[in-house]
């Protein structure tokens, strides 16, 4: 098991601090030919069966092992997504690192829970079982780098696969160090692979590879097309996507009833890790009668947000990823300013520190229906406020779009809240807060926003499984 390997011939790969432009480190890149290499040992390590033929629970034991290295080093590998993503530490400190070593610790406690089935056949025995798809790659983004690298790790090494992960060019620190933790826990050589890299290289390789059985990505819906074209026009590989959102927050005539949790949730829906979240709520869709209130309240409570350093405790709004993050959610803004919205709070990039990539917490209203900002994911701190006078202006509000990922709904109305559930196209919606659930449950999108599989819970093993029917015939 490797961190990746390392070649003259890989042009270098940059990870650049977004609070102030520091250089922070500088790897070599993964090349094609190195990914054809890793995919070799790969495949040695898994047909000798030194991973994929022990049994469930000494697979458990390792991972298990692995989730307590990386409890110990919680402190590190929060330090480096920090730095890597400009994330808030304090947000990493909380909720990132936690989340990962949660998920890693319930796939290996899940690995000897994937049963098959019985079929009720008379006479002949007919029953399925479940098996690893052989040696699978994972491509992760860089808005939660160590987090979503674990949500791939858990269930495709718990199920005996040998998994080969592409971390995101700006955010490869994390992952390699859960490589080293992964051998030092004892993970056999080639069970686990790290390669940092360029996407159109490294990444187009993993999509490409016909030895490869299956492919798990999260990132832009761009780039989950050419991943989607470069698996059909090759092997077939299986493929599992999860990309964009543009999620509507939906606040029926009760909702301040809820105070302050209210807009506590609306600004973590909208502003957690700079709105550089797939599941931001980014649309507030609120009934007129309310609106003015909530407008109010929001606005207020986003301009109180302390943007800063991100390695400060007290930070809650970090920089945007890297300046071309910042120049395209300033220029969106720009344009929907133009065309008639209104600037409630920020609206302009924040100059915090040099070199940095601040942008503040900026809400808009009466957008143009064909703004950017309402049908495209920015991928930034803006939010949009609309209002509607029916449970179906509402509905088809939220629906409008090519995304469904997400939704909240806020409503002390059972009814109205269960029904809003149902007809709001979306692959996860909750109900009186903003959550995406824990690993339990299911996690994917809808329509343009993912497809092919979910992550978390035991459904996150059909990605990383095949079924096989086995039918003996009774004499």
């Amino acid at each position: 098991m490797t961190a990746g390997p390392n070649g003259p011939d890989g042009r270098p790969l940059p990870v650049v601090s977004p609070a102030d432009g520091r250089l922070l480190d500088l790897l070599p890149a993964t090349t094609a030919a190195q990914v054809e290499a890793a995919v070799r040992r790969a495949r040695r390590a898994f047909d000798s069966g030194v991973w994929s033929g022990l049994p469930h629970r000494e697979r458990a034991a390792v991972l298990l092992r692995l989730a307590d290295l990386m409890h110990r080093d919680r402190e590190l590998l929060a330090r480096l997504d920090s730095e890597d993503a400009g994330k808030p530490v304090t947000e990493c400190r909380t909720s990132d690192v936690p989340d990962a070593v949660e998920a890693v610790r319930w796939f290996a406690e899940a690995a000897d829970k994937l049963y098959g089935s019985v079929a009720p056949a008379a006479g002949d025995l007919g029953f399925t079982r479940r098996e690893p798809l052989g040696v699978v790659a994972a491509i992760v983004p860089w808005n939660y780098p160590l987090a979503m690298t674990a949500w791939k790790v858990g269930p495709a090494l718990a199920a005996g696969n040998c998994l080969l992960v592409k971390p995101a060019e700006a955010t490869p620190r994390s992952a390699r160090h859960l490589a080293a933790l992964a051998e030092e826990a004892g993970v056999p050589a080639g069970v686990l692979t790290v390669l940092p890299g360029h996407g159109a290289v490294t990444g187009a390789a993993l999509a490409r590879h016909p030895r490869i059985g299956a492919l798990s990505f999260t990132g832009s819906t761009a780039t989950g097309r050419r991943v989607l074209a470069a698996a059909a026009e090759t092997n077939f590989k299986r493929v599992s996507l999860e990309m964009g959102g543009k999620s509507p927050q939906i606040l029926m005539p009760d909702a301040l009833s809820f105070g302050d949790a209210l807009i506590d949730d609306m600004i973590d829906a909208a502003f957690l890790t700079m709105g550089q979240n797939c599941t931001a709520g980014s649309r507030i869709l609120v009934h007129h009668s309310i609106a003015d209130r909530v407008r109010e309240r929001f606005v207020a409570a986003a301009r109180s947000l302390e943007i800063g350093d991100p390695a400060s405790p007290a930070t809650r709004v970090g920089p945007l990823i890297d300046r071309a993050a910042l120049a395209r959610v300033a220029a969106a803004v720009d344009v929907a300013r133009a065309g008639g919205a209104r600037v409630l709070t920020g609206g302009a990039p924040a100059d915090v520190h040099p070199g940095g990539s601040y942008y503040p917490p900026t809400v808009l209203s009466q957008v143009p229906a064909d703004s950017a900002v309402l049908t495209r994911e920015l991928f930034g701190p803006v939010v949009t406020v609309q209002t509607f006078r029916s449970e179906a202006e509402a509905v088809g509000l939220a629906n409008a779009g090519d995304y469904g990922l997400a939704a909240s709904v806020w409503s002390r109305d059972l009814d109205v809240a269960l029904r809003l559930a149902r007809t709001v196209q979306a692959g996860v919606v909750s109900v009186n807060c903003y959550s995406e659930g824990d690993i339990t449950v299911p996690f994917g999108g809808w329509k343009q926003s993912g497809f092919g599989g979910a992550e978390k819970s035991l459904a996150a093993f059909d990605q990383w499984t095949r079924r096989k029917t086995v039918w003996i015939r009774g004499r």
